[in-house]
């Protein structure tokens, strides 16, 4: 049983590690490298707008930040509940 757990954990951190290497290189090539591609190349035909080389990562960060906000007022929340509710009984 372990060993099938062992074995998927690693398939699962070689699968992310896969699609992080992809974005990455998809990432940099789309921001870094392609303003230097000619714009009749079918290469620039791969890439969405270079203004979104910018506007994405920005939205991710605000969903992410968004994310971790909602996450901390649920815990405070429900913290405060527990403490409230510890208070009525004492």
């Amino acid at each position: 049983m372990r060993f099938l757990q062992a074995t998927s954990d690693k398939l699962l951190g070689a699968a992310m590690l896969a699609v992080a290497a992809f974005v990455f290189i998809y990432y940099t090539t789309w921001a870094l490298l392609l303003p230097f591609v000619d714009e009749a190349s079918a290469l620039q035909d791969l890439f969405p707008d270079r203004k979104w080389a910018t506007r994405g990562p920005a939205l991710l960060l605000l969903a992410g930040l968004a994310g971790i906000g909602a996450f901390f007022a649920k815990v405070s929340a429900a913290e405060a509940r527990k403490k409230a509710s510890a208070g009525k009984t004492a």
